[in-house]
């Protein structure tokens, strides 16, 4: 039967398979098809067994709205809207949150690179070897935290990860340095093939225990828990090597992403810092009454 035909406008745990089924075998991530599964069974709990239509989905907006920021409550949004359009009821789909891009990221978010080793320290301290080689791998790569099963032993025998991520293959350089600590991790853990990164099963380690394991890590290291997440470490990779380089062409290459006005977000800096080279610009020449004068 096509999704078009459905009389009642309900979401169900069988008809949230069946969607996300539908999305993998349009070759969406994995990690879309999850963050969208979660989202769908969030809105499926607020709908409370009521028949969906437009004014519930506002209602359930607005809701958003008030417990996450705006890009979150998008994400949100774009999974309801996506299910809504694949069942045939384009009425029900709602517009979403306008953002303004910001010049500066958020100060309070900004993983610096004191905090960053300090984070490395504190889970070496912790006897928790796997994840403070997990930090360094994905902070001196620029890979994401999905992309950590294709660090492999042949790939660090080689140099070289052949990553696939969004439907799109490319090339991670890994160091000399990265490769040397990697091996000798691997032959403490007695890995000889396949992933590096894996659970006591042998399988590829889930990202939300990444997550849970670096947040425990906040009190020991000194790190305010805002600043303590996978993707963070990706950012601050990216803006360590712009402050080097300045090629945000060669950026977006290394990070996989097909647009150089995504890249661009990774580069902000806080307005902290644009701050100091503003007051480094020598530019207030005379003082009348105590207050500085531009000239």
């Amino acid at each position: 039967m096509k999704k078009n035909q459905r009389e009642v406008r309900t979401i169900t745990e069988g008809v949230i398979e069946e969607y996300c089924k539908w999305l993998y075998c349009q070759e969406k991530s994995q990690v879309t098809i999850q963050k969208y599964r979660y989202y769908l069974e969030q809105f499926s709990c607020f709908l409370e067994g009521r028949s969906i239509n437009k004014e519930l989905v506002i209602l359930w907006k607005a809701q958003l709205r008030k417990r996450f920021s705006p890009v979150t409550a998008n994400g949100a949004l774009a999974a309801v809207n996506g299910f809504f359009k694949y069942s045939g009821w384009p009425d029900c789909r709602v517009r979403f949150f306008k953002v303004s891009s910001s010049v500066f990221c958020t100060e309070m978010k900004e993983l610096n690179k004191v905090e960053y080793k300090r984070l490395v320290k504190a889970a070496q301290e912790n006897k928790n070897e796997r994840l403070a080689m997990i930090l360094q791998t994905i902070c001196s790569s620029g890979i994401r935290v999905s992309e950590l099963p294709f660090i492999t032993i042949e790939a660090v025998r080689n140099g070289v990860a052949e990553v696939e991520c969004k439907g799109r293959i490319r090339t991670v350089i890994l160091t000399r340095q990265l490769c040397e600590v990697l091996t000798e991790y691997a032959k403490k853990r007695h890995i000889i093939s396949g992933m590096i990164f894996i659970t006591r099963n042998g399988k590829a380690i889930d990202r939300s225990n990444i997550w849970r394991e670096m947040k425990a890590l906040g009190s020991l290291a000194g790190v305010a828990e805002e600043k303590i997440y996978p993707h963070n470490l990706r950012h601050l990779f990216a803006r360590t090597f712009y402050m080097m380089e300045k090629d945000l062409s060669r950026l977006a290459d290394i990070l996989g992403h097909s647009d150089v006005n995504t890249t661009r977000i990774y580069t902000k800096e806080s307005g902290h810092a644009h701050l100091k080279i503003l007051e480094q610009l020598d530019l207030l020449v005379a003082q009348y009454n105590g207050i500085p004068l531009l000239l």
